[in-house]
């Protein structure tokens, strides 16, 4: 990431949102400690099975967050 925006309006569910803002800022904290744990993923990978059933889910951040690390490439 380069922190250029492109992908924001490319998220076919807006996910991904800016991080001045106020949605984002509070992803700010979460996402600088995880980035040092977790593997890094370069390529992408085919939408989990239970995608679809998920996009629609509001505020899903309490209830299905894991501090788990998936797998990287």
């Amino acid at each position: 990431c380069i922190d250029c925006g492109v992908c924001e309006p490319e998220c076919p569910i807006e996910a991904i949102v800016d991080d001045t803002g106020a949605e984002g800022q509070k992803f700010l904290e979460l996402n600088r400690e995880y980035a040092e744990k977790w593997p890094n993923i370069t390529r992408q990978k085919p939408p989990l099975p239970e995608a679809e059933a998920y996009k629609d889910k509001k505020d899903k951040y309490p209830s299905e967050f894991s501090n788990a690390p998936g797998e990287g490439d």
